[in-house]
């Protein structure tokens, strides 16, 4: 049975993910700090554009992340505990293996990936060793993305926190050791994360076998069952267009990366600086996005429109609330925060005038990260594959629109893109509800 849905139940299980995310912009604001405070314009743009390629690339398995959490709620909405149980073990070997053919391919997706922006020369060479190292981490990165949406699934937020901070720190304190300490660059950084999501994936699996039915390991030794056909068709399937939409999106920020390499090396490193503003941000109010995940997802399983609606909004609320405080807190802090982000003057410079722009964006991009999580909890795929194939050719076209206005166009362009996706999604909602039958009101009625 899962918590009442309150103001006071929504926030117990969303502040622990919020702690959790927003320790992971701080470890890519450590990133930035440490190649930053190093003075080297082109090592800070390859580690911005070598981490673009590998989200890309390890992003655009992302449902195992977000379609594990929806089905994983509804499994245990309907209680069915053998379902919950058995998503968890697909899902990890699932990320296991995928991420062992991307290690396997890296010889051809790293230049293959590379030669989409506009890099060249010595920044290549930069995000190639940060690229080259992150690879080691991919099966363990994909797999703990299938672990983490099935705790966040079933509401153990917490569990995911302690993980999510263990592995913050050991991959900040390898970037210090190897950048600063051995001078590796970025390659240290990558090599620093690498060990960091092997970490969290063993401790990872230590943590949820306690959340498991004492027979999982009977269970484990008739993989048959737990990898039939139907079962791994289904997690598959259901996926397939949040898939769609991952990479959609990911073109979208591989887009925007590329058009500001094409300003520079300078621009693109001030992008990036910029960028921890929306990292945190974004972050933070995907706490209350994955909350919505979970309720929604177990809403549905038990039949209940009336959940759904609440957990919509009570998480719509709490969202808005922290986009205001994110935006005023940009604007108040933002250029003490890029001087301590980056000596580089020339990067600083940059930066400076389009910290306003960035403010606008908690605020405005709201909206589209909680109607995200309440789709995928929905695992509502079609909707969130079309809703981001627009929004992204809406994007690029507004772009080339605003190219003649340079860095300002850039950024007013990435503004427009989350209204963008929101506006698709929302096209979608009223059909989502009227989908869901609310078994619980009529069953009340019959008695």
């Amino acid at each position: 049975m899962p918590p009442p849905l309150t103001r006071r139940a929504i926030f117990a299980q969303a502040w622990p993910i919020m702690i959790g995310q927003a320790s992971v912009p701080l470890v890519a604001i450590v990133d930035t700090a440490v190649i930053g405070q190093t003075g080297d314009a082109i090592a800070l743009a390859g580690v911005a554009l070598g981490s673009i390629v590998i989200t890309f690339l390890f992003w655009t398995f992302g449902f195992l992340r977000m379609g594990m959490t929806g089905l994983t709620a509804q499994a245990e909405g309907a209680g069915d505990k053998g379902e919950v149980d058995a998503m968890l073990v697909r899902g990890v070997a699932a990320g296991f293996v995928i991420g062992a053919a991307l290690f396997a391919l890296q010889a051809v997706l790293t230049p293959l990936a590379l030669a989409l922006f506009a890099g060249g020369g010595a920044l290549d060479e930069a995000a190639r060793g940060y690229i080259t190292a992150r690879f080691f981490g991919a099966p363990a990165a994909l797999g703990y993305f299938a672990l983490v949406g099935w705790l966040f699934g079933l509401g153990a937020t917490r569990r995911a926190l302690a993980l999510q901070v263990v592995m913050n720190l050991i991959n900040a304190g390898l970037d210090i050791l190897f950048v600063w300490h051995f001078d590796m660059g970025a390659r240290g950084v990558g090599l620093g994360t690498a060990i960091a999501e092997w970490s969290a994936l063993v401790l990872g699996i230590a943590l949820c076998w306690g959340l498991l039915a004492p027979n999982i390991a009977d269970r484990l030794k008739r993989p048959a069952r737990l990898f039939a056909r139907e079962a791994m068709g289904r997690l598959f399937s259901v996926n397939f267009d949040i898939m769609v939409r991952t990479i959609a999106l990911l073109m979208l920020f591989a887009w925007f990366t590329n058009a500001g390499a094409r300003l520079g090396p300078v621009q693109l490193g001030a992008n990036l600086v910029l960028d921890q503003f929306i990292l945190v941000a974004a972050y933070v109010l995907d706490a209350f996005a994955f909350t919505a995940e979970s309720r929604v997802g177990m809403a549905i399983g038990r039949g209940s429109r009336a959940e759904l609606l609440r957990a919509a909004r009570l998480t719509g609320e709490f969202s808005l609330a922290a986009g205001i405080v994110f935006a005023a807190a940009i604007l108040i802090a933002g250029n003490p925060v890029i001087d301590l982000l980056t000596s580089n003057e020339a990067v600083r410079e940059a930066a400076y005038p389009y910290i306003w722009l960035v403010a606008l964006i908690p605020l405005l991009g709201m909206p589209a990260w909680l109607l995200d999580g309440i789709f995928i909890g929905a695992t509502r795929g079609a909707a969130l594959r079309n809703a981001a194939i627009l929004a992204t050719a809406c994007y690029i076209a507004t772009d080339l629109l605003l190219r003649p206005w340079g860095a300002t166009g850039l950024w007013a362009a990435m503004l427009a893109s989350y209204l963008f996706r929101a506006a698709f999604l929302g096209l979608y909602l009223p059909g989502l509800l009227r989908s869901v039958p609310d078994r619980l009101a009529e069953a009340r009625r019959a008695l």
